[in-house]
């Protein structure tokens, strides 16, 4: 089996130990990688502080077309991409061939973002003693970014990471999932054939007990952390004076209302509360139904669940596959274990196979069950009653969590009141919360995180403003 190289200030490189990469549905070995040393990854996060002035100062056609050449080239080689996310994650080719087509509009937006990004001028003679004055307001990066990325979106989360970076001239040194790093060496293969100066990027797949490291070196002073909560805020609180972006997990809630189209709803939320095997930062976990409906809902979801295509993630047919590892798959299955024995009911699903969890619905959970206040990230949904709108609204709020909700509902008050009083980065009108495009403005609130991705709201998240004063102009 061919060894991956890493990516070394834009260079292939090999290091003195590798790694083995397996396909969570059958343990198979997908793949070998290169491990950096101690010494490359100094030599990376040192390209990358050495060439900070430079990337800022590159010209917007440089890195426009940088951009929009990997988008290409992901379009390009979309099938392989696919497979290879497929092998190494576990996620049903249906979901990867998604994921590879949304690289593609990512890396394209952040094209078209940069081609757009400019200053702006504000007049200040506003006042007599500003006669003659105009601002120039322009964004300036804040120097390099460390990106560390997650498992689940092994293509695409690294994409909203790099990409913007590269947009607004930002060195950016990636750090992927150590289970799934093959697909952020790949687009490392593609960024090199750019012509991106040395030390602009560098992909390093270590273990995360090294990247503290990483996180704490003053050449780094932004940190881009997608994960879990904990892990996040831990990093928050070991570099308070860096400028930290984190896009954390989520308990997202989907709320039917008694007006809304239920057979759509239960279609929608079948899927995607078991897309991905449920391990999206959005996926459908809870499900909260108004009374008048709840059994007419039901009726329709149970069907829906039962009738989704789990297995071979390989297969054009599978619609679930595995989780990422069985060890994730075991806490799944206790956490469900230990929502029953407090009293919950499974309506479908409940067992585990290896990696694999059966799409699972739970009903009369208590509050305080993990599979209800915590981020479950599997196939496991809990469905609630809500005796009127008031109360469905108040139960999206009751969490720690605040990333996207999904309303079902025909009526325009119900919408604008969702957007009113939902606590939650995004609020999804007639869908399920796991909607999202790649350009908008995407995050939460309270334990879901801090700042936003989408192109352009990312841009702004890794620079700062800049004002230069003219003065004695004749305006």
């Amino acid at each position: 089996m061919d060894v991956r190289t890493f990516w070394l200030a834009g260079r292939p490189a090999t290091g003195d130990t590798e790694l083995t990469v397996t396909n969570p549905h059958d343990g198979r070995a997908v793949g070998r990688h290169s491990v950096p040393t101690e010494a490359q990854v100094e030599e990376a996060v040192a390209a990358a502080h050495a060439v900070a002035r430079e990337a800022a100062a590159l010209p917007v056609h440089v890195r426009a077309e940088a951009l929009a050449h990997v988008s290409r080239r992901i379009a390009e080689r979309a099938d392989e991409i696919a497979q290879l996310i497929t092998a190494e994650n576990g996620k049903p080719i249906l979901w990867a061939r998604g994921e590879a087509a949304r690289a593609v509009a990512t890396f394209r937006f952040a094209a078209e973002e940069a081609r757009r990004w400019s200053g702006g001028v504000q007049r200040l003679d506003t006042e007599p003693a500003a006669t003659g004055r105009l601002a120039y307001v322009s964004r300036v990066p804040y120097g390099p970014v460390l990106a560390i990325t997650p498992f689940n979106f092994p293509l695409n989360l690294v994409a909203h990471k790099v990409a913007p970076a590269i947009a607004v001239g930002a060195p950016v040194v990636v750090k992927p999932a150590p289970a799934t790093p093959l697909s952020a060496l790949l687009l490392g293969e593609l960024l090199a054939e750019t012509d991106l100066p040395p030390g602009m990027f560098s992909v390093l797949p270590i273990e995360n007990e090294r990247a503290s490291g990483l996180v704490q070196d003053p050449r780094l002073p932004v940190v881009s952390f997608t994960g879990s909560a904990p892990v996040g805020y831990a990093i928050a609180d070991q570099v308070p004076r860096k400028h930290v972006t984190l896009e954390l997990g989520g308990n997202a809630a989907a709320v039917v209302l008694a007006d809304a189209d239920l057979d759509w709803a239960a279609q929608r939320i079948a899927l995607y509360s078991n897309y991905q095997a449920g391990q999206s930062c959005i996926a459908v976990q809870r499900v909260i139904v108004e009374q008048p409906v709840y059994d007419a809902f039901v009726e329709r979801l149970l069907p829906a669940v039962s009738g989704l295509v789990t297995g071979d993630p390989a297969d054009e047919k599978t619609q679930v596959g595995p989780l990422v590892s069985e060890a994730a798959a075991d806490r799944v299955e206790q956490w469900v274990q230990e929502a029953v024995a407090a009293g919950a009911r499974v309506l479908a699903g409940g067992t585990r196979e290896g990696a694999a969890i059966a799409p699972t619905v739970l009903t009369d959970v208590p509050s305080d069950a993990k599979v209800a206040s915590e981020e479950v990230f599997g196939p496991v949904m809990i469905v609630q009653r809500a005796a009127s709108i008031d109360e469905a609204y108040a139960m999206v709020n009751d969490s720690q969590y605040g990333l996207q909700a999904g309303v079902f509902t025909r009526s325009l008050d119900a919408a604008f009141r969702a957007n009113r009083e939902l606590e939650v980065g995004g609020v999804i009108i007639g869908d399920v919360p796991s909607y999202r495009a790649d350009q908008m403005p995407y995050g939460g609130v309270k334990d879901s995180g801090i700042g936003r991705e989408g192109l352009h709201s990312a841009m702004e998240d890794l620079t700062y403003e800049k004002v230069m004063v003219l003065t004695g102009l004749t305006l």
